[in-house]
């Protein structure tokens, strides 16, 4: 299985979906929390081409993008292939 690593808050409602999503899976998750970590916020940023928000997702070297993205593919059936490759 890919490992799976998620930018976070503990105030994002989106963030724990996501979580919520990936654990029902079984999917152990990587979380950094960048609400007041700068150099983690930096590290974001760059590996997102400039993403801000949180959730930013990243399925061993694919950035899935925010929770929406996460979805729509889980909704697709692409998650579980792209968390298996």
């Amino acid at each position: 299985m890919q490992p799976v690593k998620m930018y976070t808050t503990p105030i994002c409602p989106y963030c724990v979906r996501a979580k919520a999503l990936l654990g029902k899976k079984g999917v152990p998750v990587e979380e950094i929390d960048v609400l007041s970590n700068d150099a983690a916020r930096q590290e974001m940023l760059s590996k997102s081409n400039g993403m801000r928000t949180v959730p930013q997702i990243f399925v061993g070297d694919t950035h899935v993008g925010g929770y929406d993205q996460l979805y729509a593919l889980d909704k697709a059936g692409k998650l579980d292939p792209l968390l298996n490759a």
